[in-house]
């Protein structure tokens, strides 16, 4: 299966422990190889998610509508690494 890989670190939460994006992009990449997981896409975002109108988010979803993907993976603060389908 093809995956996107989404990685965001929001603008609005400098004092809080958040992997950096390189960190994301990282475990992300070693979950999709142990899991072995094709990633077709990387999707890099630096913006809150508390207001509406992420770009690169919204086109990750148009694509992902248009069956360019299965599914999406991202890495979660709580949990590691998470795949949506």
């Amino acid at each position: 299966m093809k995956y996107f890989l989404y990685a965001r670190k929001s603008t609005d939460e400098q004092d809080r422990q958040i992997l950096s994006i390189e960190a994301q992009i990282t475990e992300a990449k070693e979950y999709a190889i142990k899991e072995n997981l094709a990633i077709v896409q990387e999707f890099i975002e630096s913006r809150t998610a508390k207001v509406p109108g992420r770009p690169i988010f919204n086109e990750m979803i148009r694509l992902l509508e248009r069956s360019k993907a299965e599914g999406i993976l991202s890495w979660h603060p709580d949990r590691g690494c998470v795949v949506t389908s």
